[in-house]
């Protein structure tokens, strides 16, 4: 019988990507709640709802790209080769991650560079008016 380790190679794949694009976005989603406030001056509703749809869709990019780029195309043979194939695999899906997660810090940073400016220019335009 001729066994390959490429049904092997899978089952290993697959939750390794999973679980690490789950970590990477709880890590990321938990912790830009703080810019999310600071870009909508604080209302927590519309700032928790666009950090939620950024979550959403970092998962589906991420898990998507994550399965299409799963197939082995060649005859894995040995625990050396499903190893390397794996290596391989794994090894450009977490490089891939990890610009996705500084493309959501770009940004996040870009949005609040963007909220103090209106704050400024507002600030400008309309001074407060001293009390008497």
């Amino acid at each position: 019988m001729n066994h390959t380790f490429n049904y092997t190679a899978y089952l290993i794949y697959l939750p390794v990507v999973a679980l690490v694009t789950w970590f990477v976005a709880y890590t990321l989603f938990k912790n830009s709640k703080v810019f999310m406030l600071d870009i909508f001056n604080g209302r927590v509703d519309i700032a928790m709802s666009t950090n939620t749809l950024f979550k959403t869709g970092f998962y589906l990019l991420n898990l998507g790209f994550g399965v299409r780029i799963m197939q082995i195309s060649y005859s894995v043979d040995s625990h050396r080769e499903m190893m390397e194939a794996l290596s391989s695999k794994l090894g450009g899906f977490f490089i891939y991650l990890g610009i996705m997660l500084f493309i959501n810090l770009f940004f996040f940073f870009r949005g609040r560079r963007i909220a103090k400016a209106k704050e400024r220019l507002a600030a400008v335009t309309n001074p407060p008016i001293p009390k008497a």
